[in-house]
């Protein structure tokens, strides 16, 4: 994987929010229980990507209905199988579709509409296959201590296993471009997907780069315990696959 060193020019960009100029971009969802916010995370993209896809894996809450509601295509699981299978269900969705651009992008209400928009007008300006999103190349970002800690640790582990160089190792908004989408072909079920994904990118070759991004841990996501254990889940995939 070849890693990019051109400062990002993404946020000196003007942009319309004009959906039809990201035509060829497809936000793929994977979702889970999340009635009470999916509905907002789709409205929030809309003005600027037109084309988003919820994998509904397996919801007993509603969510897929009120996604559908606010204008995502739907794609159901009938069974929970976790977010790397919904990822590649809508990998392989998007890609039928001649998609291409991907991003990856959580149903939580945690990753910023602005961000994926930046990081997909970089990858165009800077010809680069994967733009991973970070929240710890600047300050905007407050993950807690102990959150902090795990996932770092967790950082350190993916990039001795899969020689890269990420600060970032386990962020669900990502830029892939169709070419490098193509070889992916998740087996992972569980957190560990995030590891199986760069280790797929990696082997492409193809150029890379971090863009800062920021998440929020919203009081509905520390509620439902998102926050840190998510990142403990994390760290234990990749101890135990």
């Amino acid at each position: 994987m070849t890693k990019s060193t051109t400062p990002s020019s993404a946020n000196a960009t003007t942009f319309s929010g004009d959906p039809t100029s990201n035509a060829d971009v497809w936000v793929v969802i994977p979702l889970y229980n999340e009635a009470t916010v999916i509905g907002e995370v789709i409205e929030s993209l809309s003005p600027v990507f037109s084309n988003v896809v919820c994998i509904d894996d397996g919801s007993i809450d509603g969510g897929g209905a009120i996604a559908a509601s606010r204008g995502a295509r739907i794609v159901t699981h009938p069974i929970n199988l976790g977010q790397g299978a919904a990822l590649q269900t809508g990998f392989e969705y998007v890609l039928e579709r001649r998609a291409q651009y991907v991003v990856t992008f959580d149903a939580d209400g945690q990753h910023q509409v602005e961000d994926a928009r930046a990081m997909v007008d970089r990858a165009r300006t800077e010809d680069l296959a994967i733009v991973f999103g970070s929240r710890f190349l600047d300050d905007r970002t407050n993950p807690g201590l102990m959150k902090k800690i795990v996932l770092k640790t967790a950082v350190a582990v993916t990039n001795w296993t899969t020689k890269t160089k990420l600060t970032d190792a386990h962020n669900g908004l990502r830029v892939i471009r169709a070419d490098a989408l193509r070889k992916i072909k998740l087996k992972q079920d569980r957190m560990a997907h995030g590891t199986e994904i760069i280790v797929q990118l990696g082997r492409t070759q193809l150029p890379y780069a971090e863009q800062p991004i920021e998440v929020l841990y919203t009081d509905y996501s520390r509620a439902k315990g998102q926050s840190l254990l998510n990142s403990v889940n994390i760290l234990i995939d990749l101890i135990i696959k």
